[in-house]
């Protein structure tokens, strides 16, 4: 499960990858129709929570300690952070539909969110290879106070 837990985590980094080349392709399509962002919003709102969600589960399956599965379930709460940071900054526009600057920094913390996540990503595929590089018997050590049956 150990190895699983490496391979998904690195397929999850890769997606978090290519989000940000599918974010270029829609800012740079010209013209810039509704749909220049669709690979962006498929990989982000299907292929990443569903990649996330099979991360969390082989943390676990890998017994992966506590602090290791909350960080692998950290992403799906940022990736609605994201969306939601998404929905503000497209409401946020004037009477005519143009961006506002409001809007616009709000978009900036779309893309700072997005910097976070991967980082988040990264230390999860971290610990991930660090813990398949653990013999068999070291996995999620259990403290027993001095006195007490192990």
């Amino acid at each position: 499960m150990r190895k699983a837990f490496v391979i998904v985590s690195a397929l999850s980094l890769a997606a978090f990858a290519l989000q940000f080349i599918f974010a270029a392709v829609g800012a740079f399509t010209k013209p810039a129709g509704d749909d220049a962002y669709a690979l962006h919003s498929v990989n982000g709102m299907v292929v990443i929570p569903v990649l996330t969600l099979v991360t969390i589960l082989f943390a676990v399956l890998a017994k992966a300690p506590g602090r290791t599965v909350g960080l692998a379930a950290l992403p799906l709460g940022l990736v609605v952070v994201q969306a939601l940071i998404a929905g503000l900054a497209n409401g946020s526009t004037d009477a005519a539909g143009a961006s506002t600057p409001f809007g616009l920094t709000i978009a900036g913390l779309h893309a700072l969110n997005g910097i976070i996540v991967v980082h988040v990503v990264v230390s999860v595929h971290q610990a991930a290879r660090r813990l398949a590089n653990l013999p068999a018997t070291d996995v999620a050590p259990v403290a027993v106070r001095e006195g007490e049956p192990a």
